[in-house]
C-alpha cells in the first residue's frame, strides 16, 4: 500500500466533507421548510463527524497537523446559490443545489472505494460511502418532490 496516497485519498474525502457540512449548513439558513431544515442540519453534523472519523485516522497515519477545509470550488458554489435564492429562488433552487454537491461526494466516495487504503479505513469509507449515497437519494427524491409541485 502506498502511503502517500492513502494520506491523499483521506485528505481529500475530508474536503468533500467539509464542503458537505457546509453545503447543508448553507441549505438549513435558507430553506424555510422545517423537515428540509432538520435534514440539512443532521446531514451537516453527519459530515462533520465523517470528517472527525478521518482526520483520525490521518493521526494513526502520521499525518496530525494537516489541516484540511473545505474547497474554493464549493464555496463559490454556496455563494452562487445564495445568489439565486437571494433573487427567489425557493426550496427547489435549493434541493438542486445540494444534490449536485451530493453528486461530487457520491463520485469521490466511489474513487476512494477502488483505490488502495488501510483495511479499518476501507471499512470507515465504505460505511460512510453508503451513508452519503443515502442522504443522496433522498435529496434526489425531495428534489423531484419540489419540482413536480412547482
Amino acid at each position: 500500500m502506498d502511503e502517500n496516497n492513502a494520506i491523499s485519498v483521506i485528505e481529500n474525502l475530508i474536503e468533500t466533507c467539509k464542503d458537505g457540512q457546509k453545503g447543508y449548513q448553507d441549505a438549513a439558513a435558507h430553506t424555510k421548510r422545517s423537515d428540509l431544515k432538520s435534514f440539512f442540519n443532521e446531514q451537516s453534523l453527519e459530515r462533520a463527524r465523517f470528517a472527525g472519523e478521518l482526520e483520525a485516522e490521518l493521526v494513526r497515519l502520521g499525518k496530525p497537523d494537516k489541516k484540511v477545509s473545505g474547497s474554493a470550488s464549493a464555496a463559490m458554489h454556496r455563494a452562487w446559490i445564495d445568489t439565486k435564492v437571494a433573487l427567489g429562488g425557493g426550496d427547489k433552487t435549493i434541493l438542486e443545489s445540494v444534490e449536485a454537491g451530493e453528486d461530487n461526494a457520491k463520485e469521490t466516495y466511489e474513487k476512494a472505494l477502488v483505490s488502495t487504503l488501510p483495511g479499518n479505513v476501507m471499512e470507515i469509507v465504505r460505511r460512510q460511502a453508503e451513508s452519503v449515497r443515502r442522504a443522496h437519494d433522498t435529496v434526489r427524491s425531495l428534489r423531484d418532490a419540489a419540482k413536480a409541485a412547482a
